[in-house]
């Protein structure tokens, strides 16, 4: 018995260390050399030439109409998801299962068929796009269409990062709070949403940087128009078509690097939280 123990202890940590080293293998391969990879070539023709390269007009304009829908998605989406969240945690109604469940859908369809749908639904042939048209609103095939998609691929991400902190939060604060006579409203800013602002925060940078780098749902509903409604992903899409391959890595590595520096800040945010907790 004693000889096995021995022998089990001895194989532990070679057995440890080759489990690292292949989960870090695969994560090299798979997302840490593509990465660098596209970062090289991107900047390997210089600085100016890769400025040059994202400030060409029709460059420019796909990346500030990207971060700028993606923006606009945000705010939305912290509201509702929030208000989702809320909702589903404080509440009983029939069908709450339901709703529940069907929050997660965004993450099981297709981003194209998401896209196909929106324009079902609100294109100029359907009867809401007839109306919304008459009303002198175009969703569809502009930029209010573009956040439509956005609204649509991001939607689980605040509603899952606030919920769990919602069950598991100690209502005796808002309890006091209430008896001491606070309004629900008042209860919720100053006792509630304090507890709640690092889950929110995750949820809006990971719909964000989805955001960023969203092209199936977008492609399908803002028509591709140059200086309207095409985003970065669309750019980089039409200049690998017509062989400017280095307009397409330069407007790529900006997103990449928007998108890493968002999920490393929210990392940190998460580390600080977590700290936090302990004390």
């Amino acid at each position: 018995m004693a000889i096995g123990a021995r022998t089990l202890q001895r194989h532990r940590p070679s057995q440890g260390l080759t489990l690292r080293a292949t989960s870090l293998f695969y994560l090299g391969v798979m997302v840490v050399l593509p990465m660098l990879a596209m970062t090289i070539q991107a900047v390997q023709p210089g600085p100016r030439a890769f400025w040059e390269a994202i400030s060409e007009p029709y460059a420019w304009h796909a990346l500030k109409l990207t971060f700028v829908t993606a923006l606009i998605m945000v705010a939305v989406n912290v509201v509702t998801g929030t208000a989702t969240a809320w909702v589903l945690v404080r509440y009983q109604f029939p069908g709450r299962s339901l709703v529940n469940a069907l929050i997660d859908l965004p993450f099981a369809v297709p981003t194209v068929v998401t896209g196909v749908m929106l324009v079902a639904f609100y294109g100029p042939s359907s009867v809401v796009g007839a109306v919304i048209g008459k009303a002198g609103w175009k969703i569809i095939y502009d930029q209010p269409g573009i956040i439509l998609a956005l609204l649509f691929v991001t939607y689980p991400f605040v509603i899952r990062s606030v919920q769990p902190v919602l069950i598991e939060l100690d209502r005796a604060e808002e309890e006091a709070a209430a008896t001491l006579g606070a309004r629900p409203w008042t209860t919720f800013v100053r006792v509630t949403l304090p507890t709640l602002w690092p889950s929110i925060l995750t949820g809006a940078g990971l719909s964000f940087s989805r955001a960023l780098g969203e092209f199936g749902s977008v492609v399908m509903v803002a028509g591709n128009q140059p200086l309207l409604t095409k985003t970065a992903p669309i750019y980089v899409f039409g200049e690998i078509e017509s062989g400017n391959r280095s307009g397409a890595l330069a407007v790529s590595a900006v997103l990449l690097a928007s998108s890493l520096l968002i999920l490393v800040g929210l990392n940190a945010l998460q580390r600080r939280g977590g700290v936090h907790d302990g004390n």
